[in-house]
């Protein structure tokens, strides 16, 4: 179970009952504790740490108060909770029917011939059925094996859109490779491939899919304002480069969980940019909506990679990602294919806003050449191995990278923390001697992200220090960069790259490091402790 309250034990896994009624819950129930003194005051006696056990008393009282319907107990019952969940209970009297309710936590139902399914993702049930119902804010819905019934906010019976998926199911099998990641880390030229196909025209980059009159938005930009979460908020750091360096485009960029508990100042024409690997990420969701319904933004663009998610029902727009099913926690071929649509997205709006072509020439060369790019990059893959055994006894680690390639660095300390479990940091390079510097000895390895780019200068100086105080230095380096190797520094050679695609480049080495670095810790690299791949909770 995903821990939010009280310890992830037996004891307080789902399911939970009380008497004849049993829940199971994804979410947090905020106002929990009164709710508990409430019910501990009408004789409930509550056996675990968990939050959930207090919707099973809840609707065991309403039940025996009131009595009616399922469906009517579940209505009583969200009226009294505060929270983002999305729970399911069930009378063990009629095991036949279930109720279930959304609030701020996605709900799915799969529908089959003779029987019907719910889960708070459409990726569990793409095994069972390809059709699907999603639950919306605040319904309340009644499933049997043949029925389905759906209530809105108000206690209206409403009916819900069956959608056929056109998700492909193909994780199930790792094939020759020993985990998902390692298999998503391979897959990576594909999963460009399919994201950039049909996005071509005539030497230019065209998003159709974007739907009619999105050019004529698009011209109206004058700022853009992005909001993501973890890996997905990395890659919107780097596009924050692209936007102002070849759009033009001033972009402020911030984690969802911050923005959505502030008081933001609009900027005229600003377009909203929401970035998730799932589409269902609480944080990002909750950010969106509290936009929509305050501010002014020209339109809501998603960057997603599920069709059919809360994210992307709820959009203007859509951008999808094509990366295919991505099963492990660390998410490795999400990120690069994000990274990929958010540079064709910078080359559209940079070419309604009268963008140089020469530049728009080298996007789109960049762009087609790097599916390629990426195959040589993964031919590394033995030479990082080896690489890794110098950690084996690490327990921290310091990643640095300038401009662009800083949210690179971000991500691969983000990889190794995940899957390794070893303590990593990022810093701007040229932040070294504003604190990092007092944590530099020989048992500290620094990993370099350095491109061949007009930063290249700085970033040596800033290798220097590290050099001059002992530290353990792993660089990573176009072959012509003019770096020697000594006894503290391992050079890492790598193949020249255009510079408007580094960041997508160097993601790939930082990706393989941190599995290898795993494997030598013996750490579970699909699914590490304490994570989940879809946070549905706040």
């Amino acid at each position: 179970r995903w821990a939010t309250h009280g310890e992830p034990t037996e004891n307080n896994a789902h399911p939970h009952v009380s008497e004849h009624i049993v829940v199971v819950h994804n979410g947090i129930i905020e106002n929990h504790e009164p709710l508990c003194e409430q019910l501990r005051e009408r004789g409930y006696t509550f056996v675990t740490q968990t939050d959930t056990e207090v919707i099973a008393h809840l609707a065991h009282w309403e039940q025996r108060q009131q009595g009616g319907a399922l469906f009517e107990v579940m209505q009583r019952v969200v009226g009294a909770l505060r929270g983002a969940y999305g729970t399911v209970i069930m009378d063990i009297r009629d095991p036949s029917m279930l109720v279930a309710a959304r609030s701020g936590s996605p709900l799915v139902i799969g529908r089959g011939i003779g029987e019907n399914f719910l889960a708070s993702d459409q990726l569990a049930l793409l095994p069972v059925t390809r059709r699907f119902m999603f639950l919306e804010e605040g319904e309340i819905a009644e499933i049997t094996r043949r029925t389905v019934r759906v209530w809105d906010q108000a206690g209206e019976s409403v009916e819900r859109p069956e959608i056929e998926s056109q998700v492909k199911y193909d994780a199930g099998d790792k094939g020759l490779y020993r985990h998902y990641m390692q298999k998503e880390i391979f897959e990576q030229p594909q999963a460009i491939k399919n994201t950039l196909e049909g996005r071509f025209s005539h030497g230019e980059i065209t998003l159709s899919e974007l739907g009619d009159g999105a050019d004529a938005l698009l011209r109206q930009v004058q700022h853009v304002q992005i909001i993501a979460c973890g890996t997905s908020y990395h890659s919107a750091m780097v596009s924050r480069y692209w936007f102002e360096a070849m759009a033009g485009v001033p972009c402020d960029v911030e984690i969802a969980s911050e923005f959505r508990y502030r008081k933001p100042a609009m900027r005229p024409g600003s377009l909203l940019i929401t970035l998730s690997q799932s589409g269902e990420t609480a944080d990002t969701l909750a950010a969106l909506r509290l936009t929509k319904k305050a501010l002014g933004y020209l339109g809501s663009l998603a960057i997603c990679n599920v069709a059919g998610s809360s994210l992307v029902r709820e959009s203007d727009m859509v951008l999808m990602t094509r990366a295919g099913t991505e099963i492990g926690v660390a998410s490795t071929k999400a990120f690069t294919t994000q990274l990929t649509v958010l540079l064709m997205l910078v080359a559209r709006i940079g070419h309604l806003r009268g963008m140089d072509q020469e530049i728009e020439e080298d996007i789109v060369h960049a762009l087609q050449t790097l599916p390629s790019r990426i195959e040589q990059m993964l031919s590394l893959d033995k030479p990082i191995e080896t690489l890794a055994e110098g950690f084996s006894d690490k327990h921290h680690a310091l990643f640095l990278g300038r401009g662009d390639l800083y949210p690179i660095a971000m991500e691969g300390a983000l990889k190794l923390k995940e899957i390794s479990y070893i303590h990593a940091e990022a810093y701007a390079a040229g932040e070294l001697k504003h604190g990092p510097l007092a944590l530099i000895d020989a048992d500290m390895p620094v990993i370099v992200i350095a491109p061949n780019n007009e930063l290249l200068e700085k970033l040596k100086s800033n290798i220097e220090e590290v050099r001059a105080r002992g530290g353990l230095l792993y660089v990573f380096a176009e072959q012509d960069a003019g770096f020697t190797a000594s006894e503290n520094m391992k050079i890492i050679p790598l193949p020249r790259v255009e510079q408007i695609v580094a960041p997508i480049f160097y993601t790939v080495p930082m990706q393989l490091l941190a599995y290898h670095i795993s494997l030598i810790k013996g750490t579970d690299v699909d699914q590490p402790r304490n994570l989940a791949k879809s946070v549905t909770v706040e």
